[in-house]
């Protein structure tokens, strides 16, 4: 019998995370949405990391101790998660984990997150050849079947990675305002992708959570790996040499920080996660950098 993907999500969120970090991580979540259509809902007891504005001081005095007001949706949000489902997933990430694996875990947090807060989920993945979209509904069963989309697309063999093709799926096809998740590894960006990226910006809140590559060169690479995007060997014995080391490491640098810079002008939050261990800590990160952004 397959395991339920949302039963590992869960699993991780509710075993490896204490109450207090699951609160945290709650208040974080919902903290994206602060300011859009949302009523007061009720009080409870202020937790590290709160907002201070949040704070109801008139019924703190009465209580005895702080309470911040909590809210609520007047409508159910739409979250989009957009992920990549080429073969640059079957790779291994820099924690030593399938990258598959890692983006997985990240979008079932996400997803069973907004689940949590009756929010909608709906997805967009593929790669070069094909995008497929799954419609916003809610549910556990919902976020299963988005989860198992993603976990069975992914192989070696499959199609090319191209994130920008379903960055471009979402801008010919999501009109309504929604937040952005978009979960892909370390994608370089073109000026074709800045357009893009750019367009998506001004309609829609976005979310970047990018998964780490592992390391092709220098003393912790494999000794033999081989590259999925083209079946190629990667020698890394040869990237022992100095020059060719630095010159690795100034391409995947320049490339990030190309990227890395594009999101902060457009005022896009990112977040990196190298490992399935540490996507909790990573959304929790990534999501408290959002709203101290806002």
């Amino acid at each position: 019998m397959t395991t339920s993907l949302v039963a590992k999500v869960k699993s991780r969120m509710f075993i490896v995370a204490h109450r207090r970090a699951r609160t945290m991580l709650d208040g974080e979540y919902g903290s994206v949405f602060r300011g859009r259509s949302l009523d007061f809902d009720d009080l409870r007891a202020y937790n590290a990391g709160d907002e201070v504005r949040d704070i109801d001081w008139k019924a703190s005095a009465r209580y005895g101790a702080p309470l911040v007001r909590r809210y609520a949706a007047v409508r159910r949000q739409t979250v989009l998660l957009v992920a990549d489902t080429g073969r640059n997933m079957a790779a291994v990430s820099r924690g030593g984990d399938a990258k598959k694996d890692v983006a997985v875990m990240a979008l079932g947090v996400l997803g069973y997150l907004a689940h949590r807060h009756g929010d909608l989920i709906a997805l967009v993945s593929g790669n070069a050849e094909s995008s497929s979209s799954l419609p916003p509904r809610g549910g556990e069963a919902h976020l299963e079947v988005l989860l198992r989309r993603v976990d069975e697309a992914v192989a070696p063999d499959g199609g090319r990675s191209d994130l920008t093709a379903q960055l471009a799926h979402v801008a010919r096809t999501v009109a309504q305002r929604t937040l952005l998740v978009v979960v892909a590894d370390e994608a370089a960006i073109d000026d074709e992708d800045e357009a893009l990226i750019r367009r998506l910006a001004a309609q829609h809140e976005i979310l970047w959570l990018t998964v780490r590559d592992a390391e092709l060169a220098g003393p912790d690479a494999p000794r033999r790996s081989y590259d999925v995007a083209d079946g190629g060997v990667l020698l890394s014995l040869l990237a022992d040499a100095g020059d060719v080391l630095a010159d690795y490491r100034r391409l995947v640098d320049e490339r990030n920080d190309r990227r890395e810079a594009l999101l902060t002008r457009l005022g896009i939050v990112e977040g990196h996660v190298d490992s399935v261990d540490g996507v909790l800590p990573a959304i929790f990160r990534l999501l408290e950098k959002h709203r101290r952004g806002r």
